[in-house]
């Protein structure tokens, strides 16, 4: 009888995306706990802490114990010191394969402002905005509606919309909360337009189907976790304004050498698609955006994660 692959599988994270990686990983490891593999769970406390499966302070030495055993890493934290390259870092050091971004492309993407410039390089458009630090916010003077964003963050965690000149002082400081650097941007006017990449191990990629939100407002946290956002897939587009994101999508995740997948932000404007952001691991339920993408185009939550989980192992084999 065929061994089953081990498949570890880390959720939790130190970071203010705790929960949300947590319901990730939960139903990550859920979905890919059946006769192909064998789900080895180990988390991350809110503190940095690292335990078993059942909840048992570790540490990293034996958190370290743990990934030698298994055949491939599916690290499902999301934001800092973990999408940021960090757990890509600990794999790459310990020789294992891993699902995912590689340490340059996750750290790069983590950073919104980076992602800006890496984005205008290779000619995709990108929100107008300035970078302020604690000690540069009070020389910015509000002149027109803006948005407020940490810079290494996600889940729209310390995002505020500033319609008045009252409302930047607090959003800045909300910001400031979260992350050492804080964007301001202006605020576009546009269609909230993801897509999603698959990069596979012999170079192709696979480019999910445009996924539309449509929300009251500001897409914030309380609008993506309770399910008032109206998420329409396909998004109703023409073939040029298709083309337009799909070609801005790959020249962006190709760019930043993203692998494994990720979800890629736009809002297309009369002008074209404009970056918001790339997510390198995005929100992984079955019911998050990504998932539902693909299943739109007739792939199963329990295959996508097979097919990410089997190019990883290839990807590893063909390094080694």
């Amino acid at each position: 009888m065929k061994a089953r692959t081990r498949v570890a599988v880390i959720g939790g994270g130190r970071s203010c995306e705790h929960d949300v990686s947590t319901a990730s990983a939960a139903s990550v490891a859920a979905a890919l706990d059946h006769s192909s593999y064998d789900v080895v769970r180990v988390s991350i406390d809110p503190h940095g802490t690292w335990l078993d499966g059942c909840g048992r302070p570790i540490g990293l030495a034996g958190a370290a114990h743990v990934l030698r055993s298994c055949d491939v890493v599916l690290p499902v934290v999301h934001g800092p010191h973990g999408e940021d390259g960090t757990l890509a870092a600990l794999c790459e050091l310990a020789g294992l394969p891993y699902v995912g971004s590689g340490v340059g492309a996750g750290a790069v993407a983590m950073d919104k402002w980076v992602t800006k410039l890496v984005a205008g390089a290779v000619g995709v458009a990108t929100t107008p905005g300035v970078l302020l630090t604690a000690t540069t916010a009070a020389t910015y003077v509000w002149t027109h509606p803006v948005v407020v964003k940490p810079v290494a963050a996600g889940s729209s965690h310390g995002v505020s919309l500033v319609d008045s000149p009252a409302g930047l002082a607090p959003a800045v400081r909300a910001a400031l909360e979260v992350d050492a650097r804080v964007l301001v941007e202006d605020v576009v006017g546009g269609r909230e337009i993801d897509i999603a990449v698959i990069a596979r191990p012999d170079g192709s990629r696979w480019v999910s189907p445009t996924l539309e939100i449509v929300v009251d407002g500001l897409f914030d946290f309380a609008a993506k976790y309770d399910g008032d956002a109206d998420f329409r897939i396909p998004a109703v587009l023409t073939e040029a304004e298709q083309k337009a994101l799909e070609d801005a999508a790959l020249a962006v995740f190709d760019a930043l050498d993203c692998r494994g997948v990720a979800r890629v932000d736009f809002f297309l404007t009369e002008d074209g698609p404009v970056l918001n952001e790339v997510n390198t691991m995005p929100g992984f339920t079955a019911t998050s955006q990504v998932p539902q993408m693909y299943a739109a185009a007739g792939l199963a939550y329990p295959d996508l994660l097979d097919l990410l989980v089997r190019d990883a192992l290839a990807a590893g084999a063909s390094c080694g």
